[in-house]
């Protein structure tokens, strides 16, 4: 064995290493992210195993010590516009086989490892408010996800979408106002107060309801 391949191996095992423990922690958030997008269990199992391989082979350009969520939601999101918005469902062009190596041992049991629909989405939030978060424009329905579920900040949800803050809060405004006025009733039968909605407030959507 050359130095080279030494020094190569090296180099993958510690690359596999960081982005197990980089990447492979918000398999859960970002499976959250592409259920609320896509409404469709496979479908977001394909988003989020997509976003994955196109991150494990574009990992050099991460920037190590930068938002490593954020980075991956920005690949799902563009994913998810090239692919599934336009309801295309064509094989994936990610050089699978450079990826073998690592899906062989770091997410080889896939489907265990994200079926979540009993832990996760069952009882996240109820009926009427998925119903009506379903019912936005894509481009709406993002904003509130990222920063009314997942709580990013304003500047990390415009590098996600690739869009500049002033739109992020404009669509938010725009996006929370269409949800305040869907939930009008169905928040007045449920006992809670229907006061004007400001631009600033911030639906509330916990675990519990």
């Amino acid at each position: 064995m050359t130095t080279e391949e030494t020094i190569s191996e090296i180099e993958k095992a510690q690359l596999d290493a960081f982005f197990e423990t980089e990447m492979m922690v918000h398999i859960r958030a970002l499976y959250h992210f592409a259920y609320r997008l896509t409404n469709d269990e496979d479908d977001a199992n394909d988003l989020v195993q997509d976003t994955y391989l196109k991150a494990y082979r574009f990992i050099q350009s991460f920037e190590r010590g930068s938002n490593s969520k954020a980075w991956l939601f920005r690949i799902l999101k563009n994913s998810f516009i090239n692919n599934y918005r336009k309801n295309v469902k064509e094989p994936s062009q990610i050089d699978y086989e450079e990826a073998e190596n690592f899906l062989n041992t770091g997410i080889s049991n896939w489907s265990e490892s994200i079926d979540l629909r009993d832990k996760l989405f069952r009882g996240l939030v109820g009926d009427e408010i998925t119903n009506a978060l379903n019912s936005l424009p894509v481009d709406f329905k993002t904003v509130i996800i990222l920063c009314d579920i997942e709580e990013f900040s304003y500047e990390e949800i415009a590098k996600i979408t690739d869009i500049p803050v002033g739109t992020v809060r404009s669509r938010l405004h725009r996006a929370r106002k269409l949800l305040k006025d869907q939930l009008a009733g169905y928040a007045k039968s449920m006992g809670y107060a229907t006061e004007p909605f400001e631009a600033e407030d911030t639906l509330q959507f916990s675990e519990s309801e």
